[in-house]
């Protein structure tokens, strides 16, 4: 009959029975043994949370601060010139009538220089041997250039776009411009160097500075801009030292172009003369657009 039949009911399912005196014994049961409930056993000692384990290597203590170096020696230069901010825009010839800052505090720095700065230049120390320093620039400078090296040098560095470029503004050819050039000399056979400003008044001054103070030629002049060449045999290894100004010195002051009283006559007698001139009859008119001259 059981093979017949499709199907068989299945036995009835069993029902847990909840022992209630279970419960009370586990929960009034000693945990001095071993076998302790685990979802009632105590925690016996806090976790404490877990160090996150750092790889990287402990910094080593700084050191302890070490004594006071000795100063270093204050540097010293071979050139044969005395040491301006300005050379073209500048007359050593002129002596100012008083300073705006202290001579004391030169734009050198302090002790960095073995020149004593007088308020507008250091001088050079000892006397200055100009035939030995005109054999060095002929060294240096070698034989002269040829045309054609003139000429490749030119069409090299005389365009806007050259990379070895210094301009030249209305403070004329400093001190640290030297440097500048010195510095291009490393890298290019020649500089070009545009000047702007009051500078281009007297080109002449300039060039003749630019010369003088680096040691180059200058083989290009066209209106504003020049190209000056560092020669031969120069060797950037041995430059000249030329220390650095840190600050632009205060201009000192000079005296007046146009005096107050004119030299040998009193202040009463300049007035007077000065009245008497312009109280005069003109000797000239003359009319310009409209606008009368006179000159006396």
């Amino acid at each position: 009959m059981l093979k017949l039949l499709p199907w068989r009911p299945s036995p009835p399912k069993t029902q847990p029975i909840f022992n209630t005196s279970r419960l009370f014994s586990h929960s009034l049961r000693r945990h001095d043994d071993g076998d302790d409930d685990p979802p009632f056993s105590p925690i016996s000692k806090p976790q404490q949370p877990t160090k996150k384990k750092n790889n990287k290597k402990k910094k080593d203590p700084e050191p302890s601060p070490s004594p006071k170096k000795a100063p270093t020696k204050p540097l010293k230069s071979d050139l044969p010139f005395d040491f301006r901010y300005s050379y073209s825009e500048t007359n050593p010839s002129v002596e100012p009538i008083g300073f705006r800052e202290s001579p004391k505090f030169s734009p050198f720095g302090p002790g960095r220089l073995d020149r004593k700065w007088t308020g507008t230049a250091a001088p050079a120390q000892g006397e200055v041997d100009r035939v030995k320093v005109a054999e060095e620039r002929r060294r240096i400078l070698g034989e002269p250039l040829t045309e054609e090296e003139v000429s490749e040098l030119v069409e090299r560095y005389r365009h806007n776009d050259c990379a070895r470029q210094i301009n030249l503004g209305k403070e004329g050819v400093t001190h640290n411009m030297l440097d500048d050039i010195h510095n291009h000399w490393k890298r290019a056979e020649a500089v070009r160097i545009k000047c702007l400003g009051v500078p281009t008044l007297d080109m002449d001054n300039v060039c003749s500075h630019l010369e003088e103070k680096s040691g180059g030629k200058i083989i290009y002049r066209h209106i504003n801009v020049l190209l000056i060449y560092g020669g031969r045999n120069y060797d950037p290894k041995n430059r000249p030292v030329i220390p650095l100004m840190m600050w632009k010195p205060y201009a000192p002051i000079y005296p007046k172009l146009v005096k107050n009283v004119a030299d040998g006559l009193t202040f009463e007698e300049t007035k007077e003369l000065r009245n008497r001139g312009l109280n005069s009859h003109p000797l000239m008119i003359l009319k310009v657009n409209g606008v009368e001259m006179r000159f006396k």
